[in-house]
């Protein structure tokens, strides 16, 4: 039986702690994963067998991946694991398995991640609606490639005559990158270039890397999906860029960021926000920023999308309670208490002078 005086993650990474490898042991989760989480562990774990270490952490990861979720998943890729190897052989462009910064990216948005300071971000950045931020981060070379890549990649499904796994349950239409070779390139994607603008905008996972993603393609049009209804997302932090083609429609709409308890509080005006999507240009925002999609009314629409995820923040919240610092409606009803503190404190000091209240 493992013992530990603390069960506690640490509220920031041990840099100086060297993790583990895991890539030679068959796990149910990315071997990164561990290997990320592990530099969370409390201080009597470190010293651990990696058995010991792989239990705790499995303990804390299997909470926030549902065993559905992950028998669907495991079953899914074990049973087409050699055909999608086939693909990946095969690609249409295999540069995208890699990450070219200089073909991939627009210069301003280069320029502010080599920077990597709070000014160089805001400075390409703007903010449609409060927590939402959009900036030019594609050249429309790459976009041009990824949707070619996606219609091959439909293209070779047919034409083997089998079902791959969808984006979401919300999505029907559209691909897993991971599943198609590219979990390298949208690692890099995350690790250089999304995790210190998360920083910035996000302060809550300040020092909580994010330590794992879900990329996928979603597609959009007649024959499509149509439209996306009202939810949230399965992430820390969220990345949408639209790809192209020609559309019409498709707007996002925002209604605020809410905490798993009051994810289906009313929303305030202030809260409601628009943006229409442009080739090339990202929007940046919460997980738990409360959004949909308007119907795309003609043309096709392709979008990058990429779930960004921390298993130690994850882990973290559970041992919280006020989340006022990003969710609208905890820090209104935090508002509403120090109002009413106030007013009571008011009320006795009136009655303490002896001032007639009535």
């Amino acid at each position: 039986m493992l013992q530990v005086t603390s069960s506690r993650l640490r509220l920031s990474p041990n840099s100086e702690h060297k993790p583990e490898a895991y890539d030679d042991l068959k796990l149910e989760f990315s071997p990164l994963l561990f290997s990320s989480l592990e530099r969370y562990l409390p201080p009597a774990m470190l010293n651990l067998s990696r058995d010991a270490k792989i239990q705790f952490m499995r303990d804390i990861l299997v909470r926030y991946f549902p065993e559905a979720e992950r028998t669907r998943v495991s079953c899914f890729r074990s049973r087409l694991s050699h055909l999608l190897y086939t693909y990946m052989l095969q690609p249409l462009y295999k540069e995208l398995q890699t990450l070219d910064e200089t073909k991939f990216f627009v210069p301003s948005f280069l320029q502010a991640v080599n920077a990597g300071t709070e000014e160089s971000f805001r400075n390409i950045i703007i903010e449609p609606t409060p927590g939402v931020y959009s900036f030019e981060m594609l050249q429309p070379n790459f976009c041009e490639m990824l949707i070619s890549e996606v219609e091959n990649i439909e293209t070779w499904v047919h034409d083997k005559k089998f079902k791959i796994m969808r984006p979401n349950t919300m999505n029907k239409y559209g691909a897993v990158l991971d599943d198609f070779g590219l979990e390298p390139m949208l690692n890099k994607l995350m690790d250089i270039y999304l995790r210190p603008m998360a920083k910035v905008f996000f302060p809550e996972i300040n020092k909580l890397a994010l330590d794992s993603h879900h990329g996928f393609i979603v597609e959009y049009g007649a024959d499509k999906d149509v439209e996306l209804g009202f939810h949230v997302d399965d992430s820390e932090v969220t990345l949408n860029v639209c790809l192209g083609k020609e559309f019409f429609g498709g707007e996002l709409y925002f209604r605020g960021v809410r905490c798993d308890k009051h994810v289906n509080t009313g929303t305030h005006q202030e809260e409601v926000g628009y943006y229409s999507h442009i080739p090339g240009r990202a929007v940046l925002h919460r997980g738990r920023h409360r959004h949909g999609a308007r119907a795309t009314t003609s043309g096709e629409r392709l979008n990058l999308i990429m779930w960004c995820r921390s298993s130690a923040y994850r882990e973290l919240k559970r041992y919280q309670t006020d989340f006022s610092s990003w969710c609208g409606e905890c820090l209104r009803r935090k508002k509403e208490r120090q109002h009413r503190a106030v007013a009571a404190t008011k009320m006795e000091l009136l009655k303490r002078d002896g001032i007639s209240t009535s």
